[in-house]
């Protein structure tokens, strides 16, 4: 059975959206603002959870992201590790272009399509950025574990990791580290009825 683990960059206010600037809401590049011990430190830690993955989910979006900052010809360990991942792509349409590799389309009804991943793949499917694909997973509890690179930085606006849900989604903290000087590594994962 797979583990759904939503991997996310996120600012202390949980705007996941515009980390690196280029989606012109103005807030962004607050990725950036971190120095370059951290962004060792934060490569080190992306690099050993791309190892323990068996497959990616990403949205449409977020895979077209990880295409235009050329993550299908990058070279060098996590990049060769990402690009030998199976890869599934929520989206309605067809993927357009040349592409990452390994990618498979899923169509239809997102939930129905991503319980049968979890039956289908045994370990760790991890799902980077994707933010409405991540609201969808998490109001329907399929993520089991979230693990958050939480930024020092209060960016006031943009897209947040959890939106609106028709409940309480209670959760439970089970790892926290200093990652670098100055990021905080929060794993938690649902608490769910007996």
């Amino acid at each position: 059975m797979g583990n759904i683990i939503v991997s996310e960059n996120v600012s202390l206010d949980g705007v996941i959206q515009d980390p690196t600037g280029e989606d012109g809401l103005g807030r962004g590049s607050w990725f950036t603002c971190i120095g370059d011990k951290d962004r060792e430190a934060w490569a080190k830690v992306e690099l050993e959870e791309a190892m323990g993955a068996e497959a990616l989910l990403l949205g449409r979006r977020s895979y077209a992201y990880f295409l235009a900052r050329g993550w299908a010809s990058r070279s060098g360990e996590w990049a060769d590790r990402l690009r030998s991942l199976p890869k599934y792509v929520v989206t309605s349409s067809a993927l357009e272009g040349p592409g990452w590799g390994n990618a498979t389309v899923l169509k239809g009804d997102v939930v129905k399509e991503v319980a049968k991943l979890k039956r289908q793949v045994d370990g760790d499917i991890v799902v980077y950025g994707s933010g409405r694909l991540v609201h969808t997973l998490t109001q329907h509890d399929l993520v089991d574990e979230w693990r958050l690179m939480t930024y020092p930085i209060v960016v006031g606006a943009g897209e947040r990791l959890f939106g609106e849900t028709s409940g309480v989604k209670p959760m439970r903290l089970i790892d926290t580290h200093t990652v670098g000087d100055g990021l905080a590594f929060l794993t938690y994962r649902p608490v769910r009825d007996a």
